[in-house]
């Protein structure tokens, strides 16, 4: 109007205006970066940047390059405790309870079946103290431990108790051990918002972690890691890569994202490299397990390549299985009992914030109608 800010525009071309608006949302445009990576809550207990990962600001490839997972516990569980993973009456049980699940079972699938009879007998559930969650994670970490390898818990270090149940020497419990470290965290991804989220609710640490397996196992998840064992087991019967992926693709194996992305290769919050797969296959490569030249370290060479993507801590994970000749599924196994240090973490802090995570949704569909007058 005159003499005023104020505009006033016809009512049909306004109207036509929010059909266009509403039909530009629902294109297949891929989001921006920072819609895929949203909601971000607060957190002290992780940190990638520049190219690194962090433990509560302490560098993680060097971290493990001389700690254990007992100490990764300490550290991101904030407790002074001698040995975070100590066995318990209740664990005692699980040498029973292994008998009743199958070994022809998936390690994820033993480790969820004893997770939930866990859950079931465990008083620790009721109490939310952080010293309380500390014993109740260290029970969780063992007996996921226990299940993943098939054998009755002991006392001694995680990557020690993994390494005898599977018969490894010396230099393989090395590499568990390290792999372990630097599965623990890796931010909010997520299986980790998963656990946060579960932890929002005041459910249990059993709840929480239950919910972050199963996303954890997904194939767009720690599920490639499970991929990309089988890729390189199929390796040693042939040599051609090529032929070994096409077969693959022509039989729909190649999870999650068809043929635009090869598993085990690349990382989107580490576009020079992942670290955590660096510091595992130097070491792989220095404990003598693999030579240069082997079938391993010829397939990462020729596929990073040709796509221009290093090696990610999939890849890493399922070399060390491979290497080490472990059961098949181990590469996730491991990865999921050093992980679990890392989503207890998280539940202490969502715990300890009391906040509930409920994100809203950006909504896409059509506009409400408008109210009649």
């Amino acid at each position: 109007m005159r003499g005023t800010r104020e505009r006033r525009y016809p009512a049909d071309e306004v109207q036509h205006l929010k059909r266009l608006r509403y039909a530009g949302r629902r294109t297949n445009a891929p989001p921006a970066a920072f819609d895929v990576l949203t909601p971000v809550l607060d957190s002290a207990i992780c940190l990638v940047e520049r190219g690194r990962l962090y433990y509560r600001g302490i560098d993680a490839s060097e971290f493990a390059d001389r700690a254990d997972l007992e100490q990764t516990a300490r550290l991101l569980w904030q407790i002074d405790s001698p040995q975070p993973f100590e066995g318990s009456a209740l664990l005692g049980q699980l040498r029973g309870w292994l008998k009743h699940f199958s070994l022809t079972l998936s390690p994820m699938d033993r480790a969820r079946s004893v997770l939930l009879e866990l859950a079931m007998r465990d008083l620790g559930t009721f109490d939310s103290s952080p010293e309380s969650l500390a014993r109740t994670g260290g029970r969780l970490v063992r007996a996921l431990a226990t299940a993943i390898c098939g054998a009755a818990p002991t006392n001694a270090a995680i990557h020690t108790q993994l390494a005898e149940a599977w018969d490894v020497d010396r230099r393989g419990a090395d590499l568990i051990r390290r792999c372990l470290i630097l599965a623990a965290d890796h931010e909010l991804n997520p299986s980790t918002y998963v656990a946060r989220c579960v932890a929002s609710t005041a459910a249990s640490p059993y709840a929480a972690v239950l919910a972050a397996l199963s996303a954890l196992s997904g194939p767009r998840h720690g599920g490639q890691t499970t991929y990309v064992e089988g890729l390189l087991r199929e390796l040693e019967d042939s040599q051609d890569i090529m032929l070994v992926m096409m077969q693959r693709q022509q039989r729909g194996e190649i999870p999650g994202y068809g043929a635009e992305r090869i598993p085990g290769f690349g990382h989107p919050l580490y576009p020079n490299g992942d670290p955590r797969a660096a510091n595992i296959l130097i070491a792989l490569q220095e404990s003598r397990l693999l030579r240069a030249g082997s079938p391993i370290l010829n397939t990462a060479q020729k596929i990073s390549d040709q796509i221009g993507r290093a090696p990610n801590f999939d890849f890493a994970l399922a070399a060390v299985s491979h290497a080490l000749k472990l059961p098949r599924g181990s590469g996730l196994g491991i990865w999921l009992v050093g992980r679990t240090v890392g989503w207890i973490a998280h539940v202490m802090e969502q715990y300890a914030s009391g906040a509930l995570i409920r994100p809203r949704a950006r909504y896409i569909g059509a506009p409400a109608p408008e109210k009649s007058l």
